[in-house]
């Protein structure tokens, strides 16, 4: 019952913070322009790959113009320029498609990879290769990895063959690269899918919580029906012993049968707007099903004892005065379930030492029943196991308000540690 709170946010358990004020500030904001980066590249994918392969590009053709790529060419290199700049051209174009077909880009670029090495020209923009590398390693199985990663290699193991000097330098730092950027690929993609795990766990478990509540309020309904079927049968026997007493009276005392008469009219309203609520209810003719008498305000004060016999101190307050006619029996039926269901959860959830009160205000037009606890465990349902049969407590309670046009309001005190149910009744139908 305590796991559902209508009025206050979920809490910390100790310091009635959300889960949001545990986290960093720091953390908050960046993973905050995180979201908002990937919710951007998702509307406008083409931005961000156009972003990239712009940078990339430019980065490529700095190395060009300033002459760096000399730094690591070889120094016998006779390789023309232009065959540089198209070279260098031709590992970073490519990246703009790296997301859409990274294993196309990748085999573009393997016989540039291969022209790189024979010339000795080695331009940096080689490493680039990784780059789709790194999207294979995320989206495909490890077979296509594995086939990624000899596309990326084998021209850079010819040139160690063709040039033998090359294999400390280049070689060995080739493979140094692949290697981190697959463990980095996997790593990625590891998290990734466990966090999809994570959220389709937590949909499926949300799926499952809402058909638990659509169960709960369908037996709801059926208890209800049941306990309704008693309140109309009798209404009914009334009205039927009201009407062959009239009928006696009308030929020895008209004025009885004339007051025979305004009881039946009353007794019969009252029936036919129990009826038209039992109409939306399903009711179950199970064999087994409960046929006891239903109690009524009458039996408050022996639940209350019984409650305190079980241990928990309660204490019982009345304001204002009822009148002969300020409560149906289904309404009076209502208000004891919700102090039994109140009580009742008191008892299997509050801990420490802990007493309760049953407050009930009588009003012109309204019936009001509070009931509040001490406990110090008020509201702690909601990281336990039992939070979805707490919650179902209150919808149950709910249902049970709604059905006579009430409002039932339940979470833990603002003012101290302890849990409240407030339930407001009218005392008349609101509709006809």
């Amino acid at each position: 019952m305590r796991s559902d709170q209508v009025s206050t946010p979920p809490r910390d358990l100790d310091r009635g913070r959300g889960p949001e004020d545990t986290v960093p500030p720091l953390t908050r904001i960046i993973r905050d322009a995180l979201d908002r980066l990937r919710a951007f590249d998702r509307r406008r994918p083409r931005v961000w790959d156009t972003a990239v392969t712009g940078f990339w590009t430019v980065a490529a053709v700095l190395d060009y113009t300033s002459g760096g790529w000399r730094h690591t060419a070889h120094e016998d290199v006779t390789t023309p320029e232009f065959l540089v700049l198209l070279m260098s051209l031709g590992f970073s174009l490519p990246l703009l498609w790296r997301r859409a077909h990274p294993l196309a880009v990748v085999l573009l670029m393997t016989p540039i990879s291969l022209l790189n090495v024979w010339t000795g020209a080695v331009v940096q923009a080689s490493l680039l290769q990784l780059i789709p590398v790194f999207q294979i390693v995320l989206r495909f199985s490890f077979r296509t990895v594995a086939a990624a990663a000899l596309l990326f290699v084998a021209p850079v193991l010819s040139g160690g063959f063709r040039i033998p000097s090359s294999w400390g330098q280049e070689v060995v730092s080739y493979v140094w690269g692949l290697v981190f950027v697959v463990l980095l690929g996997i790593a990625v993609r590891t998290r990734r899918e466990y966090t999809e795990a994570l959220v389709e766990r937590a949909h499926r478990l949300e799926r499952e919580r809402d058909q638990q509540a659509r169960l709960a309020a369908a037996a709801e309904r059926t208890r209800i029906a049941r306990e309704m079927h008693d309140i109309i049968g009798h209404n009914l026997s009334v009205i039927t012993g009201l009407a062959d007493g009239g009928a006696y009276a009308a030929r020895k005392n008209p004025e009885r049968a004339g007051q025979a008469l305004d009881a039946i009219g009353t007794t019969s309203r009252q029936a036919l707007s129990e009826l038209r609520r039992l109409l939306g209810v399903l009711r179950d003719d199970h064999p087994d099903a409960e046929r006891t008498p239903q109690p009524t305000l009458d039996e408050l004060t022996p639940l209350i004892e019984r409650v305190r016999r079980a241990g928990l101190p309660v204490d019982l307050e009345l304001h204002g005065e009822p009148t002969a006619r300020s409560l149906t029996p289904g309404r009076q039926l209502t208000v004891y379930r919700v102090i039994q269901e109140a009580l009742t959860n008191t008892l299997k959830h509050a801990t420490g030492p802990t007493s309760a009160t049953v407050t009930l205000t009588y009003s012109r037009t309204h019936l009001d029943a509070r009931i509040t606890d001490t406990g110090t465990g008020a509201g702690r349902a909601a990281d336990t196991e039992e939070a979805p049969l707490a919650a179902q407590g209150i919808m149950g309670m709910r249902e049970r308000a709604a059905l006579y046009d009430g409002t039932l309001e339940a979470g833990p005190l603002p003012e101290h540690p302890g849990w409240r149910v407030q339930l407001r009744l009218p005392l008349e139908d609101t509709h006809q």
